[in-house]
């Protein structure tokens, strides 16, 4: 984990793994659609790790929008796992389901 100050009280780390790296530098060599995705998502996805994540669909697919959506549909899926986690916390915590899917709604975005 690499030694920054961080206002992140959830269990993120114990999830994931983050790699060190200069998040703008990388945030910045992500194509805009990607780019765009990350600026969606609940969840930080952390911009170091996306860029690895990049370089690896484009080494599969070549510098595609087949790449680009196999990368934005694998965010999405990591979203979805960070959310069952944190539900799943939520409901050992507090004793009820977590608010937004008890009410069965979806992510919104911008």
């Amino acid at each position: 984990m690499p030694n920054i100050a961080l206002n992140d009280r959830t269990f993120r780390d114990q999830i994931w793994r983050r790699f060190d790296g200069n998040e703008w530098d990388a945030f910045d060599q992500l194509p805009v659609s990607i780019r765009q995705r990350l600026a969606e998502h609940v969840y930080d996805a952390w911009s170091v790790n996306a860029l690895m994540l990049w370089k690896h669909y484009k080494r599969l697919y070549g510098r595609t929008q087949r790449a680009e959506r196999a990368l934005m549909r694998y965010l999405d899926y990591c979203e979805r796992l960070e959310r069952q986690d944190f539900a799943a916390r939520y409901i050992q915590q507090y004793g009820n389901p977590y608010p937004h899917d008890a009410a069965q709604v979806s992510v919104l975005r911008t």
